[in-house]
């Protein structure tokens, strides 16, 4: 099967949607298939897959631009920074279907006619929620796709009498997210308390602050956060306030996030609408006790391993506490849950997929 993933962060940025798509299309590939991916990063050697480098202007340049329909966000002007050189690399006869969870500029650019041939088939994936999904409301009425994946339970049972739709969850790569030692002196982390994680971009729906507080309560304990964002400043200043020396925003490459959480004597994750969340099955694959809130999807991923704890910052410091305390005991089956999200299986049933809608569309 010829196959085509484009976003504009591929190759770029290492978040969960791009992390998800490089994951699929390396196994897919190596299975031998035809894999192609569009995106703005530079090109990686030693990829199964072929790669097509495409341009962006990066999100980080528009926090500051004004918010109109279809460009409601810095995501739609990086988004629409990327579509000339996506229109001038994306061959429809090439392939047999195109993925994607970008919208809007993306899915209409690799769902547009295609003069005296048969357009491939489109699978969107809901990487970054259902919205264009749902939303029948300005340039949301030209959404469609042949086939929709949905990464989630809730997203599924909402979508699944509109769009050819799956539940296919996110994975992790059981073999580089392992349990190991710390190596805390790699990424500058002093002795000390015990060292809390967040891995998360620095918005305000990753709830940030809510960890910086409920750290503080913990006696000695210090948080490290591996992400960026427009309130980098905000949270910098909020933790010099609250806990001075006890808080480190550090910048770390894909390649050592293994050993980024492998440094932690906890994870703690406290978005509330992720689609997701990649990271909760790294931390579990590297038998890290994690910490969230408690809600039908965070249950869904991490089943009993996880520590979940209500709304209120000192019941996520009481959860902190006890994940501290009893989260060696469960890393055993912490790894074993990880084990049921590695890629190679997640990817075969996006094979699956692609194959039915293929030959029932």
């Amino acid at each position: 099967m010829r196959i085509l993933f484009a976003l504009p962060g591929l190759h770029a940025v290492h978040r969960g949607a791009e992390v998800a798509f490089l994951a699929v299309a390396t196994e897919l590939a190596r299975m031998g298939h035809e894999v192609t991916l569009i995106g703005s990063g530079p090109v990686l050697p030693d990829r199964p897959y072929r790669y097509l480098k495409g341009s962006r202007i990066v999100r980080e340049r528009f926090e500051s631009f004004p918010r109109v329909p279809v460009l409601r966000s810095d995501t739609a002007w990086e988004e629409l920074s990327f579509l000339p050189s996506l229109l001038r690399r994306y061959r429809p006869a090439d392939y047999d279907v195109t993925v994607t969870c970008s919208y809007p500029f993306t899915n209409w650019a690799l769902r547009r006619p295609s003069l005296g041939r048969t357009r491939p088939r489109h699978i969107f994936v809901t990487q970054n929620g259902d919205w264009p999904v749902q939303s029948n409301d300005s340039e949301y009425r030209l959404f469609g796709c042949d086939g929709l994946v949905c990464i989630n339970p809730d997203f599924l049972e909402r979508n699944q009498d509109r769009f050819r739709s799956v539940l296919i969850p996110n994975g992790v790569d059981t073999k580089r997210f392992t349990p190991g030692p710390a190596e805390r002196a790699r990424f500058g982390i002093g002795e000390g308390g015990p060292v809390v994680l967040m891995v998360s971009a620095m918005i305000a729906s990753k709830n940030v602050a809510d960890g910086i507080r409920a750290v503080v309560r913990l006696p000695e304990g210090r948080l490290v956060v591996a992400g960026d964002g427009p309130l980098r400043g905000e949270l910098q200043a909020l933790a010099e306030e609250l806990m001075p020396g006890r808080y480190q925003p550090v910048s770390v490459a894909s390649q050592d996030m293994p050993a980024l959480y492998r440094s932690a004597d906890a994870f703690l994750h406290l978005s509330r609408d992720e689609s997701f969340g990649n990271v909760y099955v790294e931390a579990m694959a590297c038998g890290v006790p994690t910490v969230a809130y408690d809600l039908p999807r965070t249950r869904w991923i991490m089943g009993e391993e996880a520590f979940l704890a209500d709304a209120q910052e000192g019941d996520v410091a009481a959860m902190l506490t006890t994940a501290l305390r009893d989260g060696a005991a469960r890393r055993d089956s912490m790894v074993t849950r990880a084990a049921s999200f590695d890629w190679s299986r997640i990817a075969a049933r996006y094979l699956a997929f692609f194959e039915e809608v293929v030959r029932e569309s």
